[in-house]
């Protein structure tokens, strides 16, 4: 005879609810297993003399979910090979069962019979005491794998297996991720059992402080389409880019294009970096939208034109970082970042191989994008230059190659060549670059503090001149130069 288990679901917790079939199951059963006794319908066992055999002791010998689970699974199929057993676990056998997945991935391997009868799950009751109907928009979530990323305010969010005060903790900070900290939630514990049943509905922050849960207890998230909670997410952004791109839109939005556009994208990017060089929270916020809405608004133009939509950008940015990162989310090592970057190199090269581009004849200064601005790019062109030893050993001639580039300047200069005051003041430029190279400076960086220190110090020639009631006409170089020192003394 076949080895077999059935698996009969005990219901939310009220007798009256449970299904016929399943109470005549467990009549007729010669062995039955629990998973838990602690569920309200164990009363109707001891009421009618069922004996049975409870997993609890494993909760309390083993230190994880999974591992009681996968332990459990274990048990039933060893007994199951001396007979047939019913098992009966809470709720419906296909609602946030564990137990049940694992059988059913380990009985046909086993040779083993498995059959499934339902039951009421805490779902139907959910639906029915909290009065909300699911083809609005629904979804089940576990409180033990709860994201903030799974949170959607325009669907009700049914969150289970909220067991104690620490669960609900946990849930508490996940939420606050995604709404405020005051939002109105609510708290179900023995949903549809007399006598034992509540429902509160309590602010956000006081989730983990309200006393009651245990292993009937759920959270409830009614749906809501405030545009405060809606405007928080990415499929809002690209709804409303999409609006603005329609017929319907904007005229403006409607009328751009890559290149109508593109030097958006440039002078965003700079207002975002003088943010970050300003340590403005404030204005990072602000400029790193406007970054991401020059993305939004390339990617729109291509997607209503089919060949690709910004979640397309997403999974391609997505696939790189995981390919990239093979210390991370594979199986290389990197003790610190210079292991690091080289394993970035290297898949990088592997990378183009896949794309049929050879490394070894492409030029290794390939790849630096052409629109730079030049001290940026000379600096990238010279790193790429000194990884196959086009470099000095020390900064000593570097110096004395900045020196000779100035000199041929100062030719240039007295030679009256326009031309060739240029090229040699570029020479010179590219000189210095190099030189920053060395005492590890980035030259775009140090040159914004300059530009930046400059700036201040002028502030502070043109107060002077403002206290005293003057213009720049009414003074001269050497006073100037006198605020300008007493500009550099100041912190």
């Amino acid at each position: 005879m076949q080895p077999t288990i059935t698996v009969v679901g005990l219901g939310s917790g009220d007798a009256d609810q449970l299904t016929l079939g399943v109470w005549r199951k467990l009549q007729s059963a010669s062995v039955r297993c629990v998973r838990t006794d602690k569920h309200p319908m164990m009363r109707l066992f001891e009421e009618n003399d069922l004996t049975y055999a409870s997993f609890d002791r494993l909760y309390e010998q083993l230190d994880s979910f999974p591992e009681v689970y996968a332990a459990i699974t274990e048990a039933l199929i060893e007994q199951s090979k001396a007979g047939e057993i019913v098992y009966a676990v809470p709720g419906h056998p296909m609602v946030a069962e564990r137990t049940v997945q694992l059988l059913r991935e380990r009985c046909p391997q086993e040779g083993i019979a498995l059959n499934i009868i339902g039951g009421e799950s805490f779902l139907d009751q959910a639906f029915t005491r909290l009065g909300f109907d699911p083809i609005e928009g629904f979804q089940l979530l576990d409180a033990a794998g709860l994201k903030a990323s799974l949170i959607r305010p325009e669907l009700h969010t049914v969150i289970g297996q909220v067991y104690d005060e620490f669960t609900a903790s946990d849930v508490k900070l996940t939420l606050m991720e995604r709404l405020p900290d005051d939002y109105p939630v609510v708290v179900g514990h023995a949903l549809g059992v007399a006598g034992e049943e509540q429902i509160v509905t309590v602010p956000l922050y006081e989730l983990d402080r309200t006393p009651g849960y245990g292993n009937l207890s759920l959270i409830w998230l009614p749906r809501t389409s405030d545009d405060a909670l809606r405007n928080r997410s990415f499929e809002r952004l690209h709804e409303i880019v999409a609006i603005l791109r329609s017929p319907e839109g904007c005229p403006w939005d409607r009328e751009q294009t890559h290149q109508s556009i593109r030097k958006n994208f440039i002078e965003e990017t700079y207002e975002a970096i003088e943010a970050i060089d300003n340590d403005d929270p404030d204005g990072m916020r602000e400029e790193f939208g406007d970054v991401i809405l020059q993305v939004m608004l390339h990617s729109q133009i291509e997607e209503e034109v089919g060949s690709f939509s910004v979640y397309d950008v997403i999974q391609t940015l997505n696939e790189k970082l995981l390919f990239r990162h093979p210390h991370v989310f594979g199986e290389l090592g990197a003790s610190d970042a210079g292991e690091a970057l080289q394993n970035w190199e290297q898949m990088k090269a592997e990378e183009k191989r896949r794309k049929g581009i050879d490394p070894a004849k492409a030029s290794l200064l390939d790849g630096i994008p052409p629109d730079l601005p030049a001290l940026m790019k000379a600096y990238k062109i010279q790193k790429k230059a000194a990884k196959v030893g086009f470099d000095w050993d020390d900064i000593k001639p570097v110096l004395d190659k900045i020196e000779e580039e100035l000199g041929e300047l100062r030719e240039a200069i007295a030679t009256k060549d326009t031309s060739e005051q240029a090229a040699e003041l570029g020479d010179l430029l590219f000189a210095t670059v190099n030189a920053s190279r060395f005492i590890q400076a980035d030259p775009e960086e140090a040159l914004a503090r300059t530009n930046q220190k400059f700036k201040k110090r002028f502030a502070y020639i043109e107060e002077q001149l403002r206290i005293s009631g003057r213009t720049f006409d009414q003074t001269d170089l050497t006073e100037m130069d006198r605020f300008w020192e007493e500009a550099k003394r100041l912190p």
